[in-house]
């Protein structure tokens, strides 16, 4: 299941108006050629056009991050986290890359890979890290309306702390595991289903099936729940309702 994307689009324009300097026509052409890109494939082909003619442009990190989320719309996480790096590399505070290499080695890291403590580790450090970083990141755009601006920080911040609850569920921290995604979800300006319904799975594997059940029935109840989300849930509390029974 796919973490909820961050929404580059909005900081790309309005990172356009800022202080940096789009150096020339030739420059300002390649990066909307990016923003513009109709395909992932096209999108990452055209980012990397811009890094390779224009080493010396103020929106290569931008243009990295966007190329990333095309990798994931690609389902190639290696290919996303490796950009997101490199967009790093480019600007250190650049908290949506963190938020993204975060949440793609929190998914793609397993139980029992070899490299597991050093993906996870760094998983952490990139979610803890991306949250500091928007505690003092300025608004891109005084144009930008304030609650837009608060509102955003809020989802990724949210989104740092549903990565780090996906860490502790791979290492079966339930405990933790339910902090952060009770976190998720308490402090997003807009919900995100998917992080309740990890909240509602870290109920059931830490034994505590009542309250499981009662997120998931409330889940279920969302009006404009799409098909898809829904069968998960019911999928969940099946889950529930069993592992409660094998209990007794």
């Amino acid at each position: 299941m796919q973490m909820k994307l961050v929404m580059v689009g909005l900081l790309a324009a309005a990172t356009l108006a800022m202080g940096q300097k789009v150096k020339s026509q030739k420059e300002g052409e390649a990066i909307n050629a990016v923003l513009n890109a109709t395909s992932p494939d096209q999108k990452i082909a055209a980012a990397e056009n811009l890094v390779r003619n224009f080493k010396d442009s103020d929106f290569k990190g931008m243009i990295l991050v966007e190329a990333a989320q095309a990798a994931i719309q690609k389902r190639d996480a290696v290919a996303a986290i490796q950009l997101a790096t490199r967009a790093l590399e480019t600007e250190p505070k650049n908290f949506q890359a963190m938020l993204l290499i975060s949440g793609q080695l929190a998914q793609s890291t397993r139980e029992f890979d070899l490299d597991k403590d050093e993906k996870l580790g760094r998983a952490t450090k990139m979610a803890n890290d991306a949250i500091t970083a928007l505690a003092a990141a300025p608004k891109p755009n005084p144009q930008l309306a304030d609650a837009q601006w608060n509102d955003f920080k809020k989802d990724s911040v949210s989104q740092a702390h549903d990565a780090l609850g996906i860490i502790a569920v791979v290492k079966k921290q339930w405990d933790t595991a339910i902090k952060e995604f009770q976190t998720s979800v308490d402090g997003a300006a807009t919900p995100d289903p998917t992080a309740s319904i990890r909240l509602a799975s870290a109920f059931v594997d830490a034994g505590r099936y009542d309250e499981g059940v009662a997120l998931i029935d409330k889940l279920a109840a969302t009006p404009g729940l799409d098909g898809q989300m829904k069968a998960v849930v019911l999928g969940e509390k099946q889950r529930a309702e069993k592992m409660k029974a094998a209990k007794k």
